[in-house]
């Protein structure tokens, strides 16, 4: 059976290569993952939703916040559950695991993230953990991405483009967003790709729109914008700029906590502790504060209305919701407390984004702003200081300010914000770039210096493998040799450079042919003369485990030519660089092909 899978594959490949060209693959592929993407959007929305539907039809509309308080260990119990027995496999890789699967892994990502992701986020969010589908939802669209370029054995280039095809797809459809989506891959996926990538996205960002259209036609999230007046007043730009800076802020706040937490959680050893302690502090969060439940895409529907009622709902707080100070307070607490839910969520063993929560926290300082001018009788549009409190906090938060911008442009079906939304969005971007440098998807990979940036230069470092840099056809010799065993061992070579490596693989220093060229023509001194005392310990090495990035510094500041590699003082073979530069050209020129 196996051997006849490979027969049709390998004819399915062969015939690829005969009658199609690689150009009308990628657009066939690219409409290919626009339907299968978008499905998969509407199906992970619709588990969500059927799930959240059937736990409130069960729960006894008295208590239930009281059940907040069980439900999200009881989501992501299920989905450790799942993980543990079921996928078998830790797939909880999130937006960091794709960009880590394109700069290190060569673009590929497990099959089975085609499904897995989906199940384990819906019964993560389903259940009221305060994360995000989004996320997970890339992941499943970069995978089916992934794993179409490994069916067709594309090269890495094309496996990349479809990669981001297929994260845009779903976004698109989550969102209906097609444009948002292409800018989201543009400013976060892709690095130094050329232009020929746009065709393949755009085209699976519209299907992937067109295919959600299908089954939810055009109200897919935020469904109520469209009734509110989008015109805006010279006078609010002041108000606009301090929002863009407060956004900014709380993006830093969000960043900073964020890593915090994760910090804190992976000192825990024990997954069982991390549920336990992560779970219950997660519940105890949201029996507080009710409003933290799930995605929150339905409070941020009220927030287009100027409705804050959702902060006290079902909570402790309801009797006080007409008292201004409770009110302040309470906009101030979920605010910083769904960056900490959020957090708990994920430390927890949870699978999920923080697209959404970054969109519900600038909603809630949006309608926060809103509220203060109303109170002292300013009368300003709730829904336009919404939307720009989404828009900075994406821009901060993601370091994605054109995201941002396009995405509330997409979602209020035109363009009458686009000043204030270009002028929150920058500035809210710039001072986040003030205090932090990578975002919250991208500061692990920044450290390991494994991210792929938009600096081209940077970019092909990060591609370079310095384990496929290492020559080991380099001939050795032994520290007890002497210089007629050299002699009989430069004889045989082509380089001029020779380890010094004792028999279990120590490396005692180098001996280079320009230092005992004079010697080499005097045979009175073959036996007198010991391998020992013709080398020289060499200043600088590297390891297996180096950066690229650290290598080129090292070789740029020293001036040398060939260096050895050494795994825990054993020997492995030396780095040039010669070497180095020709495999920097090759990769360079591989970006640059259109």
């Amino acid at each position: 059976m196996k051997t006849q899978k490979k027969s049709f594959w390998s004819k399915l490949y062969r015939w690829r290569l005969r009658h199609v060209t690689d150009k009308q693959l990628m657009y066939a592929l690219s409409l290919l993952l626009g339907i299968t993407s978008g499905l998969a959007a509407v199906v992970l929305k619709s588990m969500v939703h059927g799930i959240q539907y059937l736990l409130h039809l069960w729960a006894p509309t008295s208590g239930e916040n009281f059940l907040y308080f069980f439900l999200p260990i009881i989501g992501i119990t299920l989905t450790l559950f799942v993980i543990k027995y079921v996928i078998k496999s830790d797939s909880n890789i999130g937006v960091p695991g794709v960009l880590y699967a394109i700069s290190r892994k060569k673009g590929v990502i497990e099959p089975h993230n085609m499904i897995s992701s989906m199940l384990e986020s819906a019964l993560t969010v389903g259940f009221g953990g305060s994360v995000g589908l989004e996320g997970p939802s890339i992941v499943t669209g970069a995978a089916y991405g992934s794993n179409f370029a490994r069916i067709f054995r594309l090269n890495y280039k094309q496996c990349v483009v479809l990669i981001g095809c297929g994260a845009a797809g779903v976004m698109a459809a989550i969102f209906n967003a097609p444009i948002a989506a292409v800018i989201f891959v543009l400013e976060v996926i892709y690095a130094n790709f050329s232009m020929s990538s746009i065709v393949p996205l755009m085209l699976t960002s519209s299907i992937a729109t067109l295919s959600s259209y299908f089954f939810w036609e055009q109200d897919v999230l935020f469904h109520s914008v469209d009734m509110f007046n989008r015109d805006f007043r010279f006078q609010d730009v002041p108000s606009f700029v301090v929002l863009g800076i407060i956004a900014g802020l709380i993006s830093v706040y969000f960043k900073k906590m964020y890593v915090l937490m994760n910090d804190t959680f992976s000192k825990i050893k024990s997954k069982k502790k991390r549920l336990y302690i992560g779970g219950l502090s997660l519940g105890m969060l949201l029996f507080f504060f009710p409003s933290l439940y799930g995605e929150g895409f339905k409070e941020i529907n009220m927030a287009f209305r100027g409705d804050y009622s959702f902060l006290f709902s079902q909570s402790l707080f309801e009797p006080y919701e007409g008292q201004f100070m409770i009110v302040c307070i309470l906009f101030a607490s979920v605010i910083f407390v769904k960056v900490i839910a959020t957090s708990l969520t994920f430390g927890a063993g949870g699978v999920g984004g923080i697209f959404a929560p970054s969109l519900f926290i600038g909603a809630v300082i949006g309608l926060f702003f809103s509220y203060l001018f109303s109170y002292f009788g300013i009368r300003v549009p709730e829904s336009i200081f919404v939307l720009l409190g989404m828009c900075g906090m994406i821009a901060g938060v993601l370091h994605a300010p054109l995201t941002g911008i396009f995405l509330i442009a997409d979602i209020t079906s035109g363009y009458g914000l686009f000043i204030p939304l270009m002028l929150v969005s920058a500035i809210s971007y710039a001072t986040v770039r003030i205090f932090e440098d990578t975002s919250v998807y991208t500061y692990m990979l920044a450290k390991r210096k494994e991210l792929l940036t938009h600096d081209k230069d940077q970019s092909v470092l990060t591609l370079l493998d310095i384990n496929k840099l290492i020559e080991t056809d380099i001939v050795t010799i032994d520290p007890d040799a002497t210089l007629g065993d050299l002699v009989e061992v430069i004889k045989k070579s082509k380089r001029n450079i020779f380890p010094v490596v004792g028999e279990d693989g120590t490396m005692y220093g180098m001996i280079k042919l320009d230092d005992i060229r004079d010697m080499i023509f005097n045979p009175e001194l073959y036996n007198k003369v010991d391998v020992r005392t013709l080398m020289y310990i060499p200043e600088y090495f590297f390891s297996p485990y180096d950066s690229m990035d650290d290598v080129v510094q090292t070789i740029q500041k020293s001036g040398h030519y060939n260096f050895p590699v050494l795994d825990h003082g054993k020997y492995v073979g030396c780095i040039s660089r010669a070497r180095i530069f020709l495999e920097y050209r090759n990769v360079s020129a591989f970006f640059s092909e259109d």
